[in-house]
């Protein structure tokens, strides 16, 4: 970097020449602080040097020859004289630069820190501030008021969805709150100082939404199962019968792959489920069946594919058919819960189900001791499926007990 202090005057801005590397100055001794940067390359800009408050500051006024000298002296004799005031214009103009961030910018930015959040997170994401916010990606974070986010909140669950109103709502605190950690000025004090969504809970205005409750109950279990063994494609017939057996989440089993299912040791993995953490469980007799007969003419990776190697996706009409000849009304999370409720009504100790469910165990050090071998999870699972197969009258029958009602 070369400095030089010459009073600069258009014929010198014109002249003047780029340095082989890095960037010259040429310090304008009439107005002091104004200068002429030359890069490299050539481009020429003015800009304004000075002190304020203990602290150097730098701002751009703009390229030459596009921005004259004249102007540019007028401007940086303006912007000292502010500076000279005590009045920090480059940290104002960062502030204002914040402040004026497009909602929309803020998302993509906290989409990209968020290292470990799931594909189906961000989709959701992307649906929630698409269906909820449409006007408002544009818009400066400062523009969005806590009186506007009420209001939202209010005219989407009112004309949509009191659940995904609230949804919404919480993936937009998440982004002002990052925004309010990630936007410093030099004292580290956040730039953005309001999340509006806070306006929710000091009225008290979320939704109340009751966690859905619905299993499967034991004398549903023979005409649901039966309609499920009569749906014409075996791939969704197969679905639903080890999604109830095993209580996988929907995606979970959809993502199950031959690579994860060892039929000789009869255990199958979940990978990077909704805790990140891996997950073996047994295979029951009857699923070991199940898989087994899949993988004989298994056509791709996935387990639950088509005859063309395609993942299954479209579950509607096959749910409508079961229901309408069983008269089980349900939704595939209803089937993991029926899981958890038969298990926990057959006295599966609370470590085993959890262990089963995947769940994590929070505060409860106790269950971090234990250690959940894999066989010692063969019993109970075999011991659901076969209260499941009898049951539905496709064992011979047992005693088949009240369930106890699903706890939240």
């Amino acid at each position: 970097m070369s400095v030089e202090h010459l009073e600069l005057t258009t014929h010198l801005c014109e002249t003047a020449t780029p340095p082989a590397v890095g960037q010259r100055f040429i310090r304008d001794t009439f107005v002091r602080g104004l200068a002429l940067r030359i890069t490299s390359t050539g481009s020429k800009a003015f800009i304004v040097e000075t002190w304020v408050n203990g602290r150097s500051r730098r701002t751009t006024l703009g390229k030459f020859p596009a921005l004259s000298l004249p102007k540019a002296q007028k401007l940086a004799k303006e912007l000292i004289g502010k500076f000279a005031a005590g009045t920090d214009v480059v940290l104002e103009k960062r502030k204002q630069k914040a402040l004026d961030i497009a909602l929309q910018q803020v998302f993509d930015e906290f989409l990209a820190s968020r290292k470990n959040l799931k594909s189906l997170t961000i989709k959701d994401m992307n649906r929630a501030f698409r269906e909820t916010f449409p006007d408002w990606l544009n818009m400066p974070l400062r523009k969005i008021t806590p009186k506007m986010v009420e209001a939202r909140h209010r005219l989407h669950g009112e004309n949509h969805s009191e659940a995904r109103a609230n949804l919404a709502m919480r993936y937009l605190r998440a982004v002002f709150n990052f925004a309010m950690a990630a936007y410093l000025d030099e004292e580290d004090q956040p730039l953005i100082t309001v999340n509006p969504v806070k306006r929710l809970s000091q009225t008290k205005a979320w939704y109340r939404v009751d966690r859905r409750q619905t299993v499967i109950k034991p004398h549903e279990l023979g005409p649901w199962i039966k309609a499920v063994l009569g749906l014409p494609g075996v791939d969704i017939r197969d679905y639903f019968m080890v999604v109830l057996l095993t209580g996988m989440r929907r995606q979970e089993a959809l993502n199950l792959t031959w690579g994860k299912v060892d039929l000789v040791g009869k255990t199958f993995t979940i990978v990077d489920p909704k805790n990140s953490k891996d997950h073996t469980l047994p295979l029951s007799d009857y699923l070991r069946e199940l898989f087994t007969r899949r993988k004989a003419v298994a056509v791709s990776d996935y387990v639950f594919a088509d005859s063309a190697g395609r993942r299954i996706s479209n579950f509607r009409y096959a749910i409508a058919r079961v229901e309408n000849e069983s008269g089980v009304s349900f939704c595939t999370h209803d089937l993991r819960r029926s899981f958890a409720t038969i298990a926990e009504s057959l006295d599966i100790p609370a470590y085993a189900l959890k262990r089963l469910l995947n769940h994590a165990n929070g505060a409860d050090v106790t269950a971090g001791y234990i250690v959940a071998n894999v066989e010692r999870l063969r019993e109970p699972m075999q011991k659901i499926t076969d209260y499941v197969l009898k049951a539905a009258g496709i064992k011979e029958t047992a005693e088949v007990i009240q369930l106890k009602q699903a706890r939240s």
